[in-house]
């Protein structure tokens, strides 16, 4: 067995069978990790010949390694429901397994993202992302939300692109960013982090005017101007949320005096 394919979902049905229809038979085992979900993405992940696993959502990386933990075969590709291989990353993938180099440990694959009916070019792309890795050279790392891949040893880049549909409107992008940055306030201030009233104040500015023009966001027009506005939105939560965990220590201190 040469490739497993692992996927963690909650509530995917919408996106799982595109997800693993783009693969075609270029997976020997797909491993379908999942934390509960109310709808039929075990239906799907069955359908498509899935290994389904159960298992209470623990955090992003932890849940991603006990993914990772459960693939049998030398290589895995680490994908996401809401992401399919377009069909140049797949030939890609295909002749990069027929004989990798010993030395090397893992492809970088450059994810292409659909924003409101249209694909983004500029503010999230190019955007190369570690995850077909060798198994034994590769773990989980890195501060909750936003899990990554590390390996020991040499990394290379696939042609082609993984095509990520994202949000399905601002509804869902808006109950993402609060999630996320909820989650990551209190993995960094778990870690020591405290709010910084310039922070505060200036990292909203600063992420709106870095997506805005250094990473060409204005190029993408109103939907470049919106992801911008987001990501300082999403700055400003991290600070706002940091704030509120240490006024709710500071109360819980006061009530116990």
């Amino acid at each position: 067995m040469n490739l497993s394919v692992m996927v963690i979902t909650l509530d995917e049905e919408r996106n799982l069978a595109r997800c693993l229809a783009s693969l075609g038979d270029l997976a020997d085992e797909i491993v379908v990790v999942d934390s509960g979900s109310r709808d039929a993405t075990g239906d799907v992940a069955r359908r498509f010949g899935a290994r389904w696993l159960e298992n209470p959502w623990p955090g992003n990386v932890a849940q991603n390694q006990f993914a990772l933990d459960r693939c049998r075969c030398q290589w895995v590709l680490s994908i996401d429901a809401d992401e399919a291989l377009s069909p140049e990353l797949k030939r890609a993938i295909a002749a990069a397994l027929r004989a990798p180099p010993p030395a090397l440990a893992g492809f970088q694959i450059n994810r292409h993202t659909r924003y409101l009916g249209r694909w983004i070019d500029h503010v999230w792309y190019p955007e190369w992302r570690l995850r077909l890795v060798r198994r034994e050279r590769a773990r989980w790392v890195g501060p909750d939300p936003h899990g990554r891949l590390e390996v020991s040893g040499a990394i290379a880049k696939l042609d082609g692109d993984l095509l990520h549909y994202t949000y399905r409107d601002l509804d869902q992008q808006f109950h993402k960013l609060i999630g996320y940055a909820r989650t990551s306030a209190a993995a960094g201030y778990a870690g020591g982090r405290r709010m910084q009233p310039l922070k505060l104040l200036l990292s909203p500015w600063f992420r709106f005017a870095r997506d805005l023009l250094l990473k060409g966001a204005w190029r993408d027009g109103w939907r470049g101007v919106l992801i911008a506005y987001a990501g300082a939105f999403s700055a400003f939560m991290k600070q706002a949320y940091l704030y509120q965990q240490a006024q709710r220590e500071r109360r819980g201190a006061d009530s116990d005096q």
